[in-house]
């Protein structure tokens, strides 16, 4: 169910062990031929389908559209919030939930960008409630929660990259009409230099249009098996929540000792 449909004393009467899911995703560039609307759109696309297969098991709050893009700023159209202002407003969201009684909170990620924070954020809410044993505060990338290319062998990508196969695709499949022509777009390579080392970046390091991976070989086809198969994976990881047993660290444990 969604929380912007409810009034006050109908979120009053929910159970507090519902799971509350807070999407969270981005305004900003993806490439000469996605618009900077496209993190959002995928993400919300993600909970419509799992909240008609939930119903009313998950509480789902609206989506946070501002992300932590400050990287894609080079690109004109993109709105971001700094890293440590993003910070501060997911930590103020899930306490917000806290407060109001919930003990079961999801930030359902939608942005690369977003998960450093993300992880952060959730980490130091649980340090101020470190004396509670019935939290269950999680943070979740949906494209984490699910590996399409076990059952499409086509997928040229492996993984999830920016304006590239797997998210073209998927807006080929939701929104054709915003997608710009894709045939003559070449592959830019993902890159790991230094690793294991972590090295700062910001966009333009790494691509000049703005797009990472291989836009040209999206298809709409494609675009509804990844929904499929990251809005089932994501429905899996919101049961799991909903099966927790309210104290147990590991969910295998749930209902046994």
């Amino acid at each position: 169910m969604n929380l912007t449909d409810l009034t006050w004393p109908e979120v009053e009467s929910l159970s507090r062990d519902l799971p509350v899911v807070i999407p969270i995703a981005a305004l900003e560039q993806h490439g000469r031929h996605l618009p900077v609307f496209t993190d959002s759109m995928l993400l919300g696309e993600v909970v419509r389908r799992v909240g008609e297969s939930m119903q009313d098991r998950v509480l789902f709050a609206p989506l946070m559209w501002l992300g932590n893009s400050h990287h894609h700023m080079d690109f004109p159209g993109t709105m971001s919030a700094s890293p440590r202002l993003y910070l501060d407003l997911l930590n103020d969201l899930v306490e917000n939930m806290l407060t109001h009684g919930f003990r079961r909170i999801v930030l359902l990620n939608g942005h690369g960008g977003n998960s450093t924070p993300g992880k952060q954020a959730i980490f130091e809410v649980r340090q101020r409630h470190r004396t509670r044993k019935d939290l269950l505060l999680l943070f979740a990338t949906y494209w984490d929660n699910g590996n399409p290319n076990q059952t499409r062998a086509d997928l040229v990508q492996t993984q999830m990259g920016h304006a590239c196969e797997w998210e073209t695709s998927m807006i080929l499949r939701i929104a054709p009409q915003l997608v710009k022509p894709i045939g003559h777009i070449d592959a830019v390579e993902f890159g790991f230099a230094f690793e294991p080392a972590y090295r700062g970046w910001i966009t333009k390091d790494r691509t000049g249009p703005g797009h990472i991976g291989q836009p040209r070989e999206a298809s709409a086809e494609k675009g509804e098996s990844l929904f499929q198969t990251f809005s089932n994976g994501v429905t899996q990881l919101l049961e799991q929540a909903i099966a927790w047993d309210g104290q147990s660290w590991d969910i295998q444990a749930s209902g046994g000792c």
